[in-house]
């Protein structure tokens, strides 16, 4: 009988890889912070014993809460007893009104209506969608582009993929086929002090990076809907972070010249980055508002977009051509399950015995005592956390398969991606867990990059 991890690449297509690429472990369990991994076949051929390790990446930034948390688990079987999916066209239920409820209380002061989508991607979507509708609806039809930043990453989708980084991001091999936006620079890197709190970056590279975003706007401002971008930090663009008075500015820029401010909050949303959205750090509040990964707890796709009641209302106007309805419409949308764990999410996040801030704020203090000695290899360029977000990046790419195998003989599953090795933890990780994951980091890029 053929090796799970043989049948697998005969059969399966994973992403970002070649079809029939070699994966390096399966799972055959996960609980807590943990994943039970399994080498179908050790170095000499033999089947290999599991190995429990930390997942050091909550599935893609998804499983705040860890792995077969009971509340989750009982949320989704209360449902499915009920039904498990119903579409949304003409029908509501309990669960998505509820959760349209929960969020708009906890979401940037203005953000009242809630369209329930079924992935990130979709969500910026359908955002990019509401963006033009609303300038059509106005009766400036002739916008049909956005200001995205360099460095960002909302999705892989072909609406999503346009607004990447046309040069350095994921998505270069497709120039032919998506349209063609404007991308101003990404704000200059910036830090904040565990100790003080207190926010820093170069101000004269920030000031020129204010004045080219407004004179992009200023020269494309009969073309624009909106400004795309993921506040204070730039996820799979390389895990960059930006002062959060650079949201200031993008909101004045949007103000001056009548377009929609969309945050992309997907990744950085629900606590990860130390406010409950990052758009919070500048005390901003975006017309339009994606979010998605950690919003189920990581237990299933889901994902949301929060707008304003202007948004709302003028995209639900007829006129200049459109019929007055947001044309979007996915089958799986406000799916009951989803939104009944996402209640659960939320309310576990609030818990009053172990409440997000707490979490995070604790995950930011052993990050940064666990990868300071990184700063030390002549392989590292660069060592940076932010709330839950943890970075080490290196001066040449990964060696992707190599560190990933020295980090899981260390403990931990990590994935890095172009120079960057990086943790975001599930919030429920101990001490001991963070500093298992920061010593196989260390240890991983000590090992293969020296």
């Amino acid at each position: 009988m053929p090796d799970l991890l043989s049948e697998d690449q005969r059969l399966l297509w994973h992403p970002y890889s070649p079809a029939g690429a070699e994966q390096f472990f399966s799972v055959i369990g996960a609980e807590g912070a943990h994943l039970h991994l399994v080498a179908d076949r050790d170095q000499h051929g033999r089947g290999a014993a599991p190995r429990r390790v930390v997942d050091a990446m909550s599935s893609w930034w998804a499983a705040v809460h860890g792995y077969a948390h009971p509340e989750l688990n009982s949320a989704l079987n209360r449902q499915a007893e009920k039904f498990a999916h119903v579409m949304f066209g003409g029908l509501t239920h309990s669960p998505a009104v509820e959760l349209a409820e929960q969020l708009t209380a906890v979401a940037p002061e203005g953000l009242s209506r809630v369209f329930l989508a079924d992935s990130g991607s979709v969500s910026v979507e359908v955002a990019l969608k509401i963006a033009y509708q609303y300038q059509a609806a106005a009766g400036r039809t002739q916008r049909n582009r956005v200001i995205a930043l360099r460095g960002g990453y909302h999705g892989d989708t072909i609406g999503a993929m346009a607004t990447c980084d046309p040069v350095d991001g994921m998505h270069a091999a497709f120039d032919a086929l998506v349209p063609k936006h404007v991308f101003a620079p990404r704000p200059p890197a910036a830090r904040r002090c565990p100790e003080t709190g207190e926010w820093q970056t170069d101000t004269d590279q920030f000031a020129v990076w204010a004045a080219e975003v407004r004179r992009l706007a200023s020269d494309h401002r009969d073309e624009l809907t909106a400004l795309i971008a993921e506040p204070v930090l730039q996820g799979a663009g390389g895990m960059h972070i930006y002062h959060p008075e650079a949201l200031q500015v993008m909101r004045q820029v949007c103000n001056e010249y009548g377009l929609l401010l969309i945050f992309d909050e997907i990744a950085t949303g629900f606590g990860r980055t130390g406010t409950f959205f990052a758009a919070e750090w500048a005390g901003v509040s975006p017309d339009v508002m994606c979010i998605g990964k950690a919003l189920t707890g990581g237990t299933m796709t889901a994902a949301a977009v929060l707008v304003t009641d202007d948004v709302a209302s003028t995209v639900s106007t007829p006129g200049a051509g459109m019929p007055g309805a947001l044309l979007h419409g996915p089958t799986f949308m406000a799916n009951p399950l989803a939104c009944a764990v996402s209640l659960a999410s939320l309310k576990l996040l609030h818990n009053p015995q172990h409440p997000w801030p707490q979490s995070v704020s604790t995950l930011e203090r052993s990050l940064h005592h666990g990868l300071s000695p990184a700063r030390r290899l002549h392989s590292v360029a660069d060592v940076r956390v932010l709330g839950g977000v943890g970075v080490v990046e290196l001066h040449e790419p990964v060696n992707i398969p190599a560190v990933t195998r020295a980090a899981v003989d260390r403990g931990a599953w990590v994935r890095p991606f172009r120079r960057a090795v990086y943790t975001m933890p599930p919030y429920i990780c101990d001490e001991a867990e963070v500093a298992t994951i920061t010593a196989a980091i260390c240890g991983a890029v000590e090992e293969v990059h020296g």
